[in-house]
Order: structure tokens, then C-alpha cells, then sequence
């Protein structure tokens, strides 16, 4: 019998269980374990709260966790809890499939002012993660500057913008709701390096900004490339800069019910964050130009006031005692998801910070591939025994599936009118839910 653990549980590590049951079916034991007691990963904690279609994958992560193959080990932490190097001991293969989960640092003057936030945090704010409960972001200010141009940005920008109704179906969770109907922000510009030819937004979340009831889209036709020149763009990209461009086209006596301006700000490098009080009240951008798609700065500055800058830049993956790192590129060094002899990664633990959800899938496959063609046979090991042995001993306080299965009812039944869920926020509440005195 294999003995496979998976270290995390959104979708690169489901994806991976379900590989692994389709290459080795009853001959396999897989055990995914998460640092919180709930499973799903981005999907739960990632994904915006208004896009309940794209976190409908997780009922086919859940159709792979309640085989009688594979488990689910909740509230245990990898690197603290147990180790890797006793994962590898118990197991044949140990998967590291923990994304990535820091934000890229902004690594500017004045970064640690108040207020100044990365998407991480501020995606996991909203989106009840408890890491980020007590976030407590100030959004009196008028101005809100997102610095990135990747569909993170888009998100953070639509959120800050929606009305309380625009949220109906949503699973926003209710501190997040709550602060945001108090809002004073008025105007949310979202800052890129480079031009609109390099943005890494997707058509479908470009197509929003339009929809949205109080906010509408701003473009400077100026920034806009000769339009003969998208011919050389890939399709997707393409597309997306047709949007840009019926941004610009919006009249200005149609913005006239649309009180809030998402106003795009291209060839705009942040160079320093300035403060008032301990708190940020501008951000010292500098003009830029692209050459061979790099921006290289033009000398010209001036400030844009902000009162919330949140940085949607990137994100890193978490070094592991032990696990060889690439500091460089935040992830784990790896050749085609192999680390060492019986440690592997999967996501973006392997690949960094890109591509969608569905990208995880092959990555997923491709590694299972890797391991068998590495351990043709597999001889004795403990696997999930083991661990359970381990954990008893440390007096470990596992949550397994049918665990969660009563934290996802409990969150259920407490939804708001129209809501699929109210999420608890705390890992107590979590607990407590499942059933924990």
C-alpha cells in the first residue's frame, strides 16, 4: 500500500489526491493535512466572495476527500506540530502543496505606515481567514490606491467599491460587510508600473467594472497604445485591452449617477509612501516608460493622497526547516515539482504565484507521474497509522472531514438572508463548531 501525505488542502493539493487515486486507486492512502481545522484553501480564503461560480470546485475537491482512500487532518501544523523530515519518515511521499501565502513585500519608504496593507491581508480580511480577523482597515479616507495590475487588484477594487445589495449571494463575511457600508471612498485608483499592452487582467473581470451600481471604470485615452497595435497580443490580453478602451470611450454625463471613480493609472512606478501621523495620506509615484516591457522611470513624480493603499503584487510561498528555498523566487526549489528523494510540491509552492485554479490540475497529474516513475514499487511504511500514533502522543487536536462537514452546516444555518454562508472567523469558533469544548 502507498502512503502519500499532501501538506495543505486547497485545490493544487486535491487536485494531487485526485491524481494519485486514479493512478494507484485502492492501492493508495492519502492523507492532506491543513494548519486550519477547514479545508479548500484559496477557495475559501482566496477567491472574492461575489464569485460563488469559481468556488463551486470545491465540490469536486470534496467528492476526492470523502473517498475512503483519502483523509483530511485539520488544525495541524506543518513545521511546528510535526515535522517534514517525520512526514518523510511515515510516509513514501510527502506533497508540499501550501500556495502562497505572504504577500511580496512593497519594500518602500514609508511601507510600515498604517493602513498600508498587503492583498493577502486584506483579501484574508474579507474573507474571514483568521490570520486577518482584527485587520480593522480605516476606509474613511476618499482615496484608496491599489498598486498592481493583476485580477487581485481588480478584486480588491470591485469589493471596495460594491454597495451593500451588490453583495447579496456573496459570502463576505459580516466585519467585512459591515465596515465597507461605511465606507467614504470615493476614489480607487488602480496603479501599474507598465501599459495597458501588460497587464495580467482577465476579460471576464475587466467586464465587471461596468456593472458595478456606484462606481464606474476611468481610463486615460492617452495612456492607450495606437489601437492597430493589439494585433500582436495574445487573444486573452487582446480582449482585455478592448475593455480599456471602452473604458475610455464612457462619456462623462454617464458617470454622472456613478458617485465613485475606478481610475486606472498607468506608467506610474510607487517610489514612497508618506505619512501623517503614523498613518498614510499620500503615495510619491514616478512617471514611467516601457522598453522591451520594462519600466524604466522618466524622473517625473507627483503624489496622489490615499488614505488606504493596499499592495497587489505578488505573493510568496513559506519557507519549511528543512525544505530546500528559492529566495529568489519564493518558492520551494524544485525540478519539475522534485525536491529531494520522496518530497515533492505542487501550485504554486512549485511554480510561484500564477496561473488560475484549473492551472493546478496538470501540475497536480504531472507530479503523480513523477512520483511513480521514482517509486515503481512501494515497500512498508506507517503512512497515516504513524501519524496518528504521533499526534495522540503530542496530544494534537485533529479535525478531520466529518468535522468540517459540521463547521460548513453550523456556517450554513447562520448565513444572512441570501447568503450561501456566514463563515466563523476565529480557529475557536471553528473548533467549538466541530464539536471541541
Amino acid at each position: 500500500m502507498r502512503k502519500i501525505a499532501i501538506i495543505g488542502s486547497g485545490p493544487a493539493g486535491y487536485y494531487t489526491a485526485e491524481a494519485a487515486l486514479r493512478q494507484w486507486g485502492d492501492s493508495v492512502e492519502i492523507d492532506v493535512f491543513d494548519r486550519l481545522p477547514v479545508p479548500f484553501g484559496l477557495i475559501r480564503s482566496g477567491v472574492a466572495p461575489d464569485h460563488q461560480s469559481i468556488k463551486a470546485v470545491a465540490r469536486r475537491f470534496e467528492a476526492v476527500a470523502l473517498t475512503d482512500r483519502v483523509r483530511f487532518l485539520g488544525n495541524v501544523a506543518i513545521g511546528q506540530d510535526v515535522s517534514v523530515a517525520e512526514l518523510r519518515d511515515l510516509y513514501h511521499a510527502v506533497v508540499l502543496a501550501t500556495g502562497a501565502p505572504h504577500d511580496r513585500p512593497l519594500d518602500l519608504p514609508g511601507d510600515d505606515l498604517s493602513n498600508v496593507f498587503g492583498s493577502a491581508a486584506f483579501v484574508g480580511w474579507y474573507n474571514g481567514h483568521p490570520q486577518f480577523t482584527d485587520l480593522s482597515p480605516d476606509l474613511s479616507g476618499a482615496t484608496a490606491v491599489v498598486i498592481g495590475n493583476g485580477n487581485v487588484a481588480l478584486d480588491v477594487a470591485r469589493i471596495l467599491t460594491k454597495t451593500e445589495a451588490e453583495f447579496a449571494g456573496s459570502d463576505i463575511v459580516d466585519h467585512a460587510l459591515e465596515a465597507l457600508k461605511l465606507s467614504g471612498i470615493r476614489r480607487v485608483v488602480v496603479l501599474g508600473r507598465r501599459g495597458p499592452h501588460q497587464i495580467a487582467m482577465t476579460p471576464k473581470e475587466l467586464g465587471e467594472l461596468v456593472h458595478l451600481s456606484r462606481a464606474y471604470p476611468r481610463v486615460d485615452r492617452a495612456d492607450l497604445p495606437p489601437e492597430d497595435d493589439d494585433i500582436l497580443l495574445e487573444p486573452g490580453i487582446r480582449k482585455s485591452v478592448a475593455h480599456l478602451r471602452a473604458f475610455a470611450a464612457i462619456p462623462e454625463s454617464e458617470r454622472a449617477d456613478r458617485p465613485i471613480d475606478i481610475e486606472f493609472d498607468f506608467f506610474a512606478a510607487p517610489r514612497r509612501l508618506v505619512g501623517t501621523d503614523g498613518r498614510v495620506s499620500a503615495l510619491e509615484v514616478e512617471r514611467t516608460r516601457v522598453d522591451k516591457g520594462r519600466a524604466i522611470g522618466t524622473g517625473e513624480t507627483y503624489r496622489i493622497p490615499a488614505g488606504l493603499v493596499i499592495s497587489c503584487i505578488g505573493y510568496q510561498t513559506s519557507p519549511i526547516d528543512g525544505v530546500p528555498f528559492d529566495q529568489r523566487a519564493g518558492r520551494f526549489a524544485n525540478d519539475g515539482g522534485r525536491i529531494l528523494d520522496g518530497l515533492y510540491c505542487v501550485g504554486w509552492a512549485r511554480r510561484g504565484p500564477s496561473g488560475t485554479i484549473g492551472t493546478n490540475r496538470p501540475d497536480g497529474y504531472e507530479v503523480v507521474e513523477t512520483m511513480a516513475a521514482d517509486q515503481p514499487s512501494a515497500g512498508s511504511r506507517p503512512g497515516g497509522a504513524g501519524f496518528d500514533r504521533l499526534a495522540a502522543a503530542r496530544g494534537l487536536d485533529v479535525v478531520r472531514f466529518q468535522d468540517w462537514q459540521k463547521i460548513d452546516a453550523a456556517e450554513i444555518a447562520q448565513a444572512r438572508d441570501g447568503a450561501p454562508r456566514e463563515k466563523f472567523v476565529t480557529l475557536e469558533a471553528m473548533l467549538a463548531a466541530a464539536g471541541r469544548d
